[in-house]
């Protein structure tokens, strides 16, 4: 008896302390995303992309930094997992360049989730998978 009560409290405690572990997620973009992508064959570029949810809306940067971009509309499909991002900025030379992220969301339930689509940045497209920090 005494044996089975250990045990009894041990899974409580460990299940104690999983839960609110794997709560600390929160939303399935919340967090920040890293990648590299290939805007033309044999050139690959890196990409950074920080998302926020405020318990409406979707947020954050492309690029955080001194150059970030804050991301226009974000919105994700809970049904099919499909995501989509947007946001406007300026490239390297001071024009306009539009940002756009389409894909779809790969092991939701694992931590180091991935956003497997396609970027796109100006008239540059090309394949991404994005994984999450």
């Amino acid at each position: 008896m005494r044996v089975a009560l250990s045990r009894a409290i041990g899974l409580v405690m460990a299940l104690a302390v999983a839960v609110p572990v794997s709560a600390q997620f929160g939303h399935p973009l919340k967090g920040t995303w890293t990648g590299d992508w290939n805007p033309s064959p044999g050139k690959q570029a890196h990409a950074v992309v920080e998302m926020t949810w405020d318990g409406k809306v979707i947020g954050g940067t492309v690029n955080p930094g001194p150059n970030g971009v804050a991301i226009a509309k974000a919105t994700l499909d809970a049904a099919t997992w499909a995501v989509h991002i947007e946001a406007d900025g300026k490239d390297a030379a001071g024009k306009a360049v539009h940002y756009a992220v389409d894909g779809k969301l790969e092991n939701i339930g694992s931590g180091n989730r991935a956003l497997v689509g396609t970027w796109t940045e100006g008239a540059a497209k090309g394949p991404i998978k994005l994984v999450r920090n």
